[in-house]
């Protein structure tokens, strides 16, 4: 850096300028304005300004110098580490907290502090809640240890976040539509087509009560559990979620949950789309008001016989782009690359829909070669005399007890053996899928918007499995409800991250990096990373805006990264 003065008819003004290179060329720019000659004489008390000035650049440059110089530590292999010292930091949870940040979640803590009678941070607990759920899941507990790895130490006790909890349940749905409404100035939230599914979560007890009840566990556990119902976008980034009694109704679960984002959200004009469990003709009944629109899977073996009939016809298809009609016993090897469709209304329960039907002779041997290894697994359990127990789509569905001989007569002992019949049903459908919807769209595009339905599916499973949402040992209703708040937040985070990374990484590489985003600390001088430098820790860098991986991050400069982070 350097002085420099610029002179007019009437003053001198006096900048702090440094120069560089861009793009092969040296420029420079105003680093201070320190102001004109006159001012500094008065400023100074009569000091002689140019003095000034130059002693202070002198000063910037030996600031400039002293952060940039090496660093150079000294250990001793005779010094033993201090008892209970911490040996490293995470600082993984800095790029949640961005988006944290971003989403407005700490002014929306504010707010709700102002409403109750607590002195806890819940903007550091609910935080906390969150980026812990990302990268160390596990109970309140194990959150507050993994809080206090964290680059800036948490503000609050173990007993806090249990009267947090309350609170949260308490403004659950108040966070879910202000975070949405602070969402649009983070990202583009593409809310012409939500989609909707249901979920359940276990419990470790035995006995139910309030919303722990029996139901279908869709993990086949002999355990209480709660239904979760789930809202996200046509980008799969959540909307909005609710919690219900394990025992209750899916299907009744919708119009609550769709009500609110109405009312709540601001959102009048979208398609639905669900899967045929959540399709009853209520719920699409529902979707046919105002400028809302429904698209459903519809299972062909379920449709009525004239219908099915038409559906599995191999004459009367389509391809887009085209005006033939084809044959399906007829299709030339050209053919077998095309996705075919044929479409008709139906009015059913007083409700007029479309059903569209495709096939795809890719999707028919696909599934033709899944069910051949299944049948071959069938085999060799007849021949290992394995116990059956069945299960939907597993193996031992294919064999077949009978009691009686191949003469007729009542047989000693079950005979078992391969279900042919039952292979030769599930084998006329392959390859067809079906929906129907009150659109009159594309057949194609609508099938297309069905098809994105595996994004709440891969909602559920990061839930599940990476963030480890269950079983959940919490006992009241409220703190449940809390419980998966947090759980959904996390989610919302994590996802708006995943757009960011330009979905360019899986979500073990995501939270494995994260979670191993270490440093050490260098007393008195800074902090020396200690994860491994990739692709992906070069993409978390350049889409937040601030860089951790030189070889020493001066105290000076994690304290900008912890500002930019929250700005």
């Amino acid at each position: 850096m350097r002085l420099s003065v610029v002179k007019s008819k009437n003053a001198a003004s006096l900048y702090v300028i440094k120069s560089f290179r861009e793009k092969g060329h040296t420029t420079s720019k105003i680093v201070e304005k320190l102001g004109t000659e006159a001012e500094l004489r008065e400023r100074l008390g009569g000091q002689d300004p140019y003095a000034w000035a130059s002693a202070y650049v002198q000063e910037l440059n030996a600031k400039e110098k002293a952060e940039k110089r090496d660093v150079v530590t000294i250990k001793s292999p005779t010094k033993r580490l201090e008892k209970g010292q911490r040996r490293l930091w995470n600082g993984g949870y800095l790029f949640l907290q961005s988006i944290y940040h971003a989403l407005g979640l700490h002014e929306l803590c504010k707010a709700i502090s102002k409403r109750h009678a607590f002195e806890f941070d819940l903007d550091s607990i609910l935080s906390r809640l969150i980026y812990a759920r990302i990268l160390f899941p596990g109970s309140k507990r194990s959150c507050l240890d993994s809080a206090q790895d964290f680059l800036e130490a948490p503000k609050f006790d173990l007993h806090q976040i249990y009267r947090a909890l309350d609170v949260i349940a308490k403004e659950s749905d108040f966070l879910e539509s202000e975070v949405y409404k602070r969402s649009l100035a983070v990202t583009k939230r593409n809310t012409g087509i939500l989609y909707y599914d249901c979920t359940n979560f276990f419990f470790e007890i035995e006995s139910e009560s309030g919303i722990k009840q029996y139901g279908i566990s869709k993990e086949h556990r002999p355990n209480p559990i709660v239904q979760m119902g789930l809202f996200m976008d046509g980008d799969g980034i959540p909307l909005a979620f609710s919690l219900n009694p394990g025992n209750q109704n899916e299907q009744v679960s919708l119009k609550p949950i769709e009500k609110r984002i109405l009312s709540d959200f601001n959102l009048s004009r979208f398609v639905v789309c669900t899967d045929a469990g959540l399709s009853s003709a209520a719920n699409r009944r529902f979707n046919t008001q105002g400028e809302r629109a429904y698209v459903v899977t519809q299972p062909i073996k379920k449709l009525k016989g004239y219908l099915k009939e038409w559906a599995l016809s191999p004459l009367g298809w389509s391809v887009p782009g085209s005006k033939m009609s084809y044959d399906l016993s007829q299709l030339g090897e050209d053919d077998l690359k095309h996705t075919f469709y044929k479409t008709r209304w139906i009015k059913e329960n007083d409700l007029e829909e479309r059903l569209i039907v495709t096939f795809s002779p890719k999707h028919q041997a696909y599934q033709r070669q899944v069910r051949s290894r299944q049948i071959e697994r069938a085999v060799r359990a007849l021949d290992s005399h394995t116990p059956l127990k069945k299960r939907q789509n597993d193996y031992k569905r294919f064999i077949t007890t009978s009691h009686v001989t191949a003469e007729g007569e009542v047989a000693d002992k079950a005979c078992l053996g391969i279900d042919r019949v039952k292979i030769a049903q599930e084998e006329c459908f392959d390859g067809f899928y079906a929906v129907t919807t009150c659109l009159e769209d594309s057949p194609l595009e609508i099938i297309r918007i069905n098809q994105n339905r595996w994004q709440i599916e891969e909602c559920f499973r990061i839930m599940k499995t990476e963030f480890e949402a269950r079983p959940v040992y919490l006992q009241r209703d409220e703190r449940i409800k809390a419980h998966f708040t947090t759980c959904f937040f996390a989610l919302l985070v994590y996802r708006l991250l995943e757009k960011k990374l330009n979905y360019a990484f899986t979500v073990e590489q995501i939270t494995d990096t994260l979670s191993h985003f270490l440093f050490s600390k260098v007393p008195g001088e800074g902090y020396e990373p200690q994860y491994m430098r990739t692709d992906l820790t070069d993409g978390l860098h350049e889409a937040f805006g601030f860089e951790t991986d030189f070889q020493i991050i001066t105290n000076k400069e994690m304290k900008k990264i912890f500002r930019l982070t929250k700005f």
